[in-house]
């Protein structure tokens, strides 16, 4: 059996969401192939979150809007990574938690064999807390799926 070497392909990820792009490739430069787009949200309504992420990745050509599967393998990473941020409950507004978030989403193959295919990531780092400023704190979530 062929080993398959993982290259911290959600480490960079979440350095990006941390950091920005250019740190990111500074520690670990061996994304520089990779797709990447960051962006902002904050919102009661995680519909909205999952949106604009949503919107970020098409309009900055990660993903192809008209490939379900490229947008079915997002949903999952955007889903998986809200799971971290919300602590497994996915709702927000609902029990009065708001969250502000820096995203960013990164497509490539990750691994050493070709065959392993491309996958997508996507992290968010920021706040989640009572819709009132002061009383939040800081969460962090990161999601990866195969397309």
């Amino acid at each position: 059996m062929t080993s398959v070497k993982h290259r911290d392909f959600g480490k960079f990820t979440t350095l990006v969401a941390l950091t920005d792009e250019a740190t990111a490739l500074n520690i670990l430069p061996h994304f520089e192939s990779f797709k990447v787009m960051t962006g902002k949200v904050g919102s009661m309504d995680l519909s909205k979150v999952i949106a604009s992420v949503e919107t970020a990745a098409k309009r900055g050509g990660i993903i192809n809007e008209d490939v379900y599967r490229e947008t079915h393998s997002l949903y999952h990473a955007i889903l998986e990574a809200l799971q971290g941020v919300t602590r497994g409950d996915l709702s927000v507004g609902e029990i009065m938690r708001t969250v502000g978030l820096r995203f960013s989403i990164v497509r490539g193959n990750p691994y050493d064999l070709k065959a392993e295919g491309e996958w997508i990531a996507v992290c968010f780092y920021g706040t989640i807390g009572a819709p009132i400023r002061g009383k939040e704190h800081e969460a962090l979530g990161l999601g990866i799926n195969h397309i």
